[in-house]
């Protein structure tokens, strides 16, 4: 089964978003996160329904932050891309008449929805703002300054 990698992606591109001082073209997003600007358009409308971003048209346009960034879960981004599958693991049959095969897709459905509900959880608990400051950690302790390798759309031809 392929890997759903748009939640880190997006994670990524809204820590990006909340640096930058102009609107952030879906083309500028696309060279960030090595896709096409029509993937970042479709996966920013999600977020746009939500509230998280806003777009605008035409020449100086783009995506911009809506909420700041301690307004923002993970678990609300995860629900504005469609609250992707978790597991690739899923039930058998479950119309069979097997009492056994009812009884190993009631164990697997009941770990698969606590494991789901845990998940859902640590998302809830993680803001866009606690990434920042992950962030901002990991550049101090390589002796880095995060105001250095802000990201400045101006810079691109």
């Amino acid at each position: 089964m392929r890997q759903d990698n748009r939640m880190p992606r997006v994670l990524h591109a809204l820590l990006h978003l909340d640096q930058m001082t102009e609107p952030a073209t879906s083309d500028l997003l696309a060279g960030m996160l090595n896709t096409n600007a029509a993937v970042v358009r479709r996966t920013m409308a999600g977020l746009r329904d939500q509230g998280f971003v806003t777009s605008t048209k035409g020449h100086g346009g783009g995506w911009v932050l809506a909420k700041p960034l301690s307004d923002i879960t993970l678990a609300g981004i995860y629900d504005a891309l469609g609250a992707p599958k978790i597991f690739a693991l899923g039930c058998g049959n479950e119309e069979s008449h097997c009492l056994m095969e009812q009884a190993a897709n009631a164990a697997t459905a009941e770990a698969l929805r606590v494991a789901s509900e845990t998940f859902l959880n640590a998302l809830s608990a993680i803001t866009m703002a606690d990434l920042a400051r992950d962030y901002e950690t990991r550049m101090k302790e390589l002796g880095l300054n995060p105001d250095d390798y802000r990201f400045d759309a101006s810079k691109i031809p």
